[in-house]
């Protein structure tokens, strides 16, 4: 047992870091517990890949296909619960294991408990004990039947008087035992080709076994072999979390800085985003500001032009409706009516009047001399220099980078040596040498199995050979006594063939009374054996209740609560059993998880001592950052925002503006006043008045075209740059004053109140780090639970062994009692039906005499 002491210890370092972090959590207080869960929860922790345990591949396959013979197998199976349909006595065996730990004493049994569970037992096997009394007294009986029928035949009764009555039906009665002789010889047969196929079985099976034991040994070896590899790549991957945490400290810059600077960029980003958009403000008032003045100089110079031209065409319509045609009472109120109309055709916008904006344009056009954009770029410039700026104020820590190796690999050292601190590998290939001197030893043994087992096989087959005999017998005396029979010959004088057959007949009933208690001898101790054998131990082991029964509590000893740990490590406190055990190891986990190691060695103080250094924490302490050096917006910036705020734009009456832009340009639509008076003239007689009215109305059209219509483009820009400065104009001193202090806010936070962020970002970068070496720890206790040490190989010998012992073995063994008992039961009605049809066959010394005319032998 040595080398599984080594092995276990070796598979306790690797327990995780999961049990430390309990242990540290229960180590703090309530209150600071509560207050954690108030923080926001640690950014996740890169995943490291720490590739694959050398896997170990194991050969055996503990499976059995019994095939055909799994037919019987399953009919004996029936039988045996035919007798025994009650279930696993789990608790009576308990109870009698207790009872009895101290030895078995006949005094002890008269005790009320033991009796009342004598008597459990008796109702248990009650199935048992009736077939196993009915053997018995075969046994008994058939020896005194035996001994008083040769006694009767030599008294001439029984059938031993030579001499047979005739009757008329006696052709019927001689077909009537044939059949059932016949009958009875061919169930008998069958009988013997179970009994001998089961005798089959075992011997072709004793050859599998050693195939079994091949692949087992093979696996326990690969077992042996592949643990120490398996435990030097956990130990190596250390250098995976190692590197990973030197590679973060040499980027702290980069990674710490960035850390800090997207959670400070929550605050300090909008408010530059702020300040930006204020300066797109200040760029498109501006443009704002020129569409307004050009677009009034335009409508100013624009408006007198039309009034003049609209005053030169009102003239000249005028005189033309003052021509003499109009006079005609015809056309008369056609003129008056177009003569009522030309006081529309006026200015209806005045723009003279309205004041500039130039005085607002160059407040503005100097605040813009300030490139304010640029300088809030310089603000998200110095916020994004954080990384950098982390990088600067951290030297220290990648100046401590030699030393922090060196201690990290006085880490790794230490856990090298914690995994060759015990003789691990002398101690497998020990193993190994132990292994293969069992199996030489096992080896040497499979000639006087096979011996062995040749000698039960000439054993069963001279017992089946005992009933072969007498179906010899029977079947020879069948064949002669058919074969020889004459209806026409008398009792006296029948033939010697039929004679013989009687004889034969009669030598098969003497060997099945010589026989059959020997038999039956065979039969009952084989199903005594075998029987309780499958319901007491094959069954149960097959559905694991046999388990239940070594891992019930206090079994062993009343002060041992578990035998396996008691036996195994000394400790039968530990909560370890063997059903568990065998789970565990037949879903290939690893032996450190089926044995529950992590219970008897406590890893905590040494990846305190190890992996949680504590002066590798002292150098994640000295991290200090001081963001003081971060400058949002300059004093420039300021000016330049409070300047704009005093440019004059809300010293501006939008509402004047407004108001004109509204009136429209013209008191009429020119071209509906156009349209108007073409519809006039075409009431007018066609002549010199009609075609000068036309000629008035073309004019109006060009005056519209060319006039009108960009003025009113020219309002309308007009009316768009008023309401936008309106809206910028709008509490602009507020705004102004929000965006500083939007800045100052965060030029406060990042001066003053960044500590904590930086503390806190910083903390959570050190808990990345510290969270490579927790991965190391959790994927080495994942490891150790399911890919080192894959105990496979020991459930395969379990199932192994139930597959030997009660597959291969015990099934046969009941399937061969099964055959043989049911010939030993036939060899009862073949005596009776051999007798009474011998008397048909043989030659009898005397016979029935009739007179002529009464009944003949035909």
């Amino acid at each position: 047992m040595l080398w599984t002491r080594w092995l276990v210890l070796l598979l306790c370092w690797g327990a995780t870091g999961s049990e430390q972090q309990a242990d540290e959590r229960g180590a703090v207080p309530a209150e600071v517990r509560s207050d954690s869960r108030r923080e926001r929860s640690p950014p996740p922790v890169e995943p490291l890949d720490f590739g694959f345990v050398p896997a170990a591949v194991y050969d055996t396959h503990a499976y059995y296909e019994p095939g055909s013979m799994g037919i019987l197998f399953h009919m004996v199976h029936a039988f045996l619960y035919i007798l025994q349909p009650n279930p696993f006595p789990k608790d009576l065996i308990v109870k009698v294991i207790q009872q009895n730990m101290g030895g078995i004493k006949i005094e002890e049994w008269r005790k009320p408990e033991n009796v009342v569970l004598l008597l459990q037992w008796i109702q248990y096997e009650s199935g048992f004990l009736i077939c196993a009394t009915f053997g018995v007294v075969f046994v008994v009986l058939i020896p005194v039947i035996a001994m008083c029928f040769c006694m009767c035949r030599c008294c001439d009764n029984c059938g031993g008087e030579m001499h047979q009555r005739q009757r008329k039906n006696a052709d019927c009665h001689r077909g009537f035992y044939t059949a059932s002789l016949v009958a009875t010889t061919i169930f008998i047969i069958v009988g013997v080709l179970i009994a001998l196929a089961a005798n089959h079985n075992i011997s072709s099976q004793v050859k599998s076994t050693r195939r079994l034991i091949n692949t087992n040994m093979r696996d326990l070896k690969t077992f042996a072999n592949n643990t120490p590899a398996q435990v030097d790549y956990l130990t190596a991957q250390y250098t995976t979390a190692k590197n990973k945490v030197l590679s973060d400290l040499d980027n702290i810059g980069p990674l710490l800085g960035g850390r800090i600077h997207i959670q400070l960029e929550k605050s300090v980003i909008p408010s530059l985003d702020t300040a930006l958009r204020m300066a797109g403000a200040m760029r498109e008032t501006k443009e704002a500001l020129e569409n307004v003045s050009s677009s009034l100089e335009v409508l100013q110079d624009g408006v007198g032009k039309l009034q003049a031209s609209l005053s030169g065409e009102r003239a000249s319509l005028s005189n033309t409706l003052s021509d003499p045609a109009c006079t005609n009472g015809a056309v008369s109120h056609t003129c008056s009516t177009i003569r009522s109309t030309l006081s529309q055709l006026g200015i209806n916008a005045d723009f003279s009047k309205i004041p500039d904006v130039n005085h607002a344009l160059a407040n503005v056009n100097t605040v813009l001399k300030t490139d304010f954009s640029n300088i809030v770029q310089k603000g998200y410039a110095s916020f994004n220099d954080t990384p950098r700026l982390v990088k600067e104020q951290t030297k220290n820590i990648v100046a401590a980078l030699p030393r922090v190796k060196g201690m990290l690999d006085k880490i790794g050292a230490e856990i090298t040596g914690f995994s060759k601190m015990f003789p691990v590998e002398a101690s497998l290939a020990n193993f190994t040498i132990f292994l293969n001197e069992r199996h030489k030893a096992i080896e040497s043994y499979y000639p006087q199995i096979d011996q062995m087992d040749f000698y039960r096989w000439i054993a069963c087959v001279a017992v089946l050979c005992m009933v072969v005999l007498v179906m010899a017998f029977n079947i020879l005396g069948l064949l002669c006594g058919n074969c020889g029979y004459d209806k026409q010959a008398s009792p006296t004088t029948r033939g010697c063939l039929s004679n013989t057959g009687g004889n034969l007949l009669m030598a098969g009933v003497g060997f099945s009374f010589i026989f059959a208690w020997v038999l039956m001898v065979i039969v009952t101790t084989l199903f005594v054996v075998g029987g309780n054998v499958e319901k007491l131990i094959c069954e149960p082991l097959a559905n694991r209740q046999l388990f239940k029964i070594i891992d019930t509590p206090f079994l062993v000893h009343p002060e041992k609560r578990n035998f396996l740990p008691g036996m195994l490590f000394q400790n039968p406190n530990i909560d370890l059993t063997l059903g568990g055990m065998y789970r565990e190891c037949y879903d290939n986990n690893g032996l450190y998880h089926a044995l529950q190691l992590e219970t008897m060695f406590n890893i905590n103080s040494f990846l305190n001592r190890t992996v949680y250094n504590r002066d590798l924490a002292k150098v994640f302490d000295s991290v200090q950052v001081d963001l003081q050096g971060i400058t949002l917006l300059e004093q420039a910036g300021r000016d330049n925002l409070i300047n704009f705020a005093n440019s004059g734009i809300g010293q501006i009456d939008f509402q004047v503006y407004l108001t004109e832009v509204n009136k429209g340009v013209t008191l009429i639509d020119l071209l509906s006043f156009c349209s108007d008076l073409e519809g006039q003239a075409d009431q007018l007689p066609r002549g010199a008045l009609e075609n000068a009215l036309r000629g008035h109305a073309s004019s109006i059209r060009f005056i519209h075209r060319e006039q009108v219509v960009p003025l009113e483009q020219a309002m309308s820009t007009l009316q768009q740059s008023i309401k936008q400065l309106q809206k910028t104009s709008n509490d602009l001193p507020v705004k102004v004053t929000n965006v500083l202090s939007a800045i100052d806010a965060a030029e406060y936070l990042l001066t003053h109140n960044a500590s904590h962020v930086v503390k806190q970002e910083t903390k959570a970068y050190v808990q990345s780090l510290v969270g490579y070496f927790k991965q190391y720890t959790e994927w080495v206790k994942n490891s150790l639970t399911a890919e080192v040490a894959q105990c496979k190989p020991i459930s395969n010998i379990v199932d192994s062994m139930e597959i030997v012992g009660c597959s291969f073995i015990i099934d046969s063994l009941n399937t061969f009692w099964f055959g043989l008992g049911s010939c030993c039961v036939l060899l009862i009605p073949s005596i009776i039906f051999s007798v009474k049809l011998a008397k048909y066959y043989r030659r009898m010394d005397t016979e029935d005499v009739f007179e002529d005319g009464q009944e003949n032998w035909n």
